[in-house]
């Protein structure tokens, strides 16, 4: 959080209040810059974090079939209009030579991507782009679905429909059986 000016987004939300006509002494809003300072740092806290130092340690298994962690959920903000937008991700990976993560880093690099003003195409990418490179598997296929508030509170107004993204890198690319596969897993309940 140090690399966050949080006096600074105090500020910018004073305007802001002040802008569209609010009161900015009133008792309901005080705080509210402040608190909209400490929010900012929590779901910004992606942009000063690199999810590939989850990725340093690994291990070294006898397993070089499909591990697929799905339903990870997330929340970012739409870089777009700053609202937040949420879902889950699903992210499988082919080891190669036998090197696997620990499962809980697969969510946090997800996490430590989300969490900045991002595009959910983005996020698909580099969360598949980071394993690909910190893991060198055989391939990595990365989906997620979210909802945007951008479109559920505003503009087109459609609560409940749901964006879904995906990547595919090395065999997924290429072998439709294999991409078949990891899809049947991620929509078994």
């Amino acid at each position: 959080m140090s690399n966050i000016d949080l006096l600074k987004i105090e500020e910018a939300v004073k305007m802001i209040l002040e802008a569209v006509g609010e009161d900015v002494n009133r008792e309901g809003l005080l705080d509210t810059p402040k608190r909209v300072a400490k929010m900012y740092a929590e779901m910004f806290s992606g942009l000063h974090e690199d999810a590939k130092d989850y990725f340093r340690t690994v291990f070294h298994e006898d397993h070089e079939e499909l591990v697929l962690v799905k339903d990870i959920p997330f929340y970012s903000m739409c870089e777009h209009h700053l609202v937040p937008f949420y879902g889950k991700a699903h992210v499988a990976y082919i080891p190669n030579d036998g090197i696997v993560a620990g499962l809980s880093k697969l969510g946090r690099a997800v996490e430590t991507i989300a969490r900045r003003p991002q595009l959910q195409e983005r996020i698909t990418s580099s969360v598949a782009d980071t394993i690909m490179e910190m893991l060198a598997p055989k391939g990595v296929y990365v989906v997620i679905e979210a909802e945007h508030m951008c479109m559920t509170m505003r503009g087109l107004k459609k609560p409940g429909s749901k964006t879904v993204t995906s990547v595919a890198r090395g065999v997924y690319e290429e072998d439709e059986v294999k991409r078949r596969e990891v899809l049947s897993f991620i929509q078994m309940s």
